[in-house]
């Protein structure tokens, strides 16, 4: 069952959330000072990945073009509306309890949890070879990091769970045709490079999470797709350095 993976990652979610949603009674202080912790390790986590470019000017032409794309295309404000109908849905129907916006929630887990290469490589080794188990890793470390930020976010990192199992559902559906089309040594300097482009979102994130600065960090999320076209093309012209 090539999707088996992905639900198993989805579920590990939803039981972080539950289990977080069991720890929402300790103090401000102690949350404030919780988020504080997150935002700085997701900052370094960010740092490893954008480290791991072999040519960075990739990751600035990607960044800077993706977030022209976002812009144009208002990623966030979009997420942030569907964020928003969530929570009145919730309120709507008496389930909204305990503190931290579920907009909030929703688009700060869905960033984390997606962005990254384990979700790529793992959705592929489903997809293809049948074996879960960089998905089953990820969803574990997704699990535990639901916890936490439940614990400061709120419920609605619970809906993040709906765009992982779709993203990572997807790849690995059509894993076979991209193993087919998509030469190997193309695909491992896509990952590379993605995963650096990645790791600038993810340190932006953290600076977000510690209350620095406000970033728009899904209006970055075109950098990816703007990743795959420019290593292509150097691929294609055997100009990737």
């Amino acid at each position: 069952m090539f999707l088996l993976g992905t639900l198993v990652n989805g579920v590990l979610i939803i039981i972080g959330v539950l289990i977080g949603r069991l720890l929402n009674r300790i103090p401000d202080s102690m949350k404030t000072t919780v988020m504080y912790a997150i935002g700085l390790s997701v900052i370094v986590l960010g740092l490893q990945m954008g480290l791991k470019s072999e040519n960075f000017l990739i990751v600035i032409i990607s960044l800077v073009l993706g977030a022209v794309f976002g812009e144009l295309m208002q990623l966030e404000e979009r997420l942030n509306q569907l964020g928003l109908w969530l929570e009145k849905k919730m309120d709507s129907n008496g389930k909204s309890a305990g503190k931290g916006s579920i907009a909030e929630g929703f688009v700060t887990a869905t960033l984390i949890f997606v962005i990254g290469a384990m979700a790529i490589i793992g959705a592929l080794d489903s997809g293809i070879r049948g074996d879960h188990d960089v998905l089953y890793t990820k969803g574990l470390i997704d699990g535990f990091t639901s916890i936490i930020l439940t614990t400061t976010l709120g419920i609605g990192v619970i809906f993040s769970a709906i765009p992982v199992m779709l993203y990572q559902g997807i790849i690995a559906l059509f894993a076979t045709q991209i193993n087919t089309f998509i030469p190997q040594l193309l695909m491992d300097q896509f990952i590379v490079e993605m995963t650096a482009t990645g790791g600038v979102m993810i340190f932006a994130i953290g600076l977000n999470l510690t209350g620095l600065v406000k970033i728009k960090v899904a209006n970055l999320l075109p950098a990816i797709v703007v990743t795959g076209f420019i290593v292509t093309i150097l691929y294609l012209y055997n100009l990737y350095l």
